[in-house]
């Protein structure tokens, strides 16, 4: 009997999960601290496989598997409750455009440590004066010899303070047209002349940070492409980051409990079911949408992996996503009621207070990546070909 080499895969992947994945990841009620520590160790395990890069050539530090491989292998972790790795800017962004862009060098300098967890960036694209006009940016890498000297400021750049590299635009040409001046390059963070400054956000403590640049010389070797190609590479990093962005809304990142379960929680159950029709309507359509956008993520990752699609599938992701996303928070306070009002101290639930500090992280969802009202916009003049 022939047996079919895809599900000798899905087999032989099973049961590595069933062995190897952590028990305490299974647990939703287990201890916060013990579950981030086993989780990073889980994700260098899994990378030791290269199943944080699957279709990564191995000489990369990926698994090197076809289309078809990785879709079986996305199946068998989501069916094993296998959380996904955290968006992380140098696999989710910068490995994709490293892949399509960098020199051999660059590749293999690189990429390896970025599959293996060993290794993180942050990304430099934001100043405190070019947001959504991105191509304003003012932050300048002038040529001297075989580096480049860059002064100027990022802003919103994430886990600045623990990275080990940044991938920065900057602007080597001023007198040309603004989107044609700007160049792309891999910037050490341990050099001298960086400041970095975390940013407190309304939910407390986060991720993103300020970085200053006071001549910070850069090897001219580190310039992805060509001077002035920067443009072009952002936009199609920004495009894995819409993408990844989206992801958000799915509803399937590893919370604390998920929408269903506060739900009956709150409101109790009556013969199986969430015990109030308004709220369980509400929930179940929520859930759909969720379980929509997974399958429309996956066919769209088909598409892209077989040179079909657009821009605009990865705005309209991205925007789909962080409304989901925040209409999702926004029904889970709604389930909270006067227990999601906690901010912290004796007499609330960590579940809660917890749930509250996601709500208010979940608006900036809207802004990050690109606003949605700039998705509305791409969407509507490159897809719909709408008139200005």
């Amino acid at each position: 009997m022939t047996v079919d080499p895809l599900e000798a895969f899905r087999a032989e992947v099973a049961q590595w999960l069933a062995e190897h994945y952590p028990v305490i990841l299974r647990d939703p009620l287990a201890d916060t601290q013990a579950q981030a520590a086993a989780e990073r160790d889980w994700h260098r395990l899994r990378a030791t496989r290269g199943w944080l890069a699957p279709t990564w050539p191995p000489e990369y530090g990926g698994a090197g598997y076809d289309a078809e491989r990785a879709r079986v292998l996305a199946r068998e972790l989501r069916r094993a409750g296998v959380r996904p790795p955290p968006i992380s800017a140098g696999l989710s962004l910068l490995g994709p455009v490293l892949l399509a862009r960098g020199s051999e060098t660059q590749k293999r300098r690189h990429l390896p440590g970025i599959a293996r967890d060993e290794v993180r960036w942050c990304q430099g694209y934001s100043e405190p004066g070019a947001g959504s006009d991105l191509a304003s940016l003012t932050t300048r890498a002038t040529l001297d010899g075989e580096h480049y000297v860059v002064d100027g400021q990022k802003i919103w750049t994430s886990h600045a303070d623990q990275a080990d590299w940044m991938f920065c635009l900057v602007r080597t040409d001023p007198d040309a047209p603004k989107h044609e001046g700007i160049s792309f390059l891999l910037i050490d963070m341990k050099s001298p002349g960086i400041a970095v400054a975390p940013i407190r956000l309304i939910s407390g403590p986060s991720a993103f940070c300020q970085t200053f640049f006071d001549a910070v010389r850069v090897p001219r070797e580190n310039l992805v492409g060509r001077p002035g190609d920067g443009w072009a590479i952002a936009r199609e990093l920004l495009q894995h980051e819409r993408r990844a962005l989206g992801s958000i809304g799915r509803g399937d990142l590893g919370r604390a409990r998920s929408l269903p379960e506060l739900a009956r929680q709150q409101l109790g159950e009556e013969e199986g079911r969430i015990a109030d029709p308004v709220l369980r309507a509400q929930v179940a359509q929520c859930e759909l949408d969720s379980l929509a956008l997974r399958l429309t993520m996956a066919r769209a990752a088909d598409e892209a992996a077989a040179g079909q699609g657009g821009e605009h599938v990865a705005s309209m992701l991205k925007l789909w996503g962080s409304e989901l996303t925040n209409r999702r928070h926004e029904l889970m306070m709604t389930l909270l009621g006067a227990d999601g009002l906690g901010w912290e101290g004796p007499g609330f639930d960590p579940a809660d207070l917890r749930t509250t500090r996601q709500w208010l992280r979940a608006k900036g969802n809207s802004i990050e990546g690109g606003t949605n009202e700039i998705q509305r916009n791409l969407i509507a003049k490159r897809f719909l070909e709408l008139p200005q």
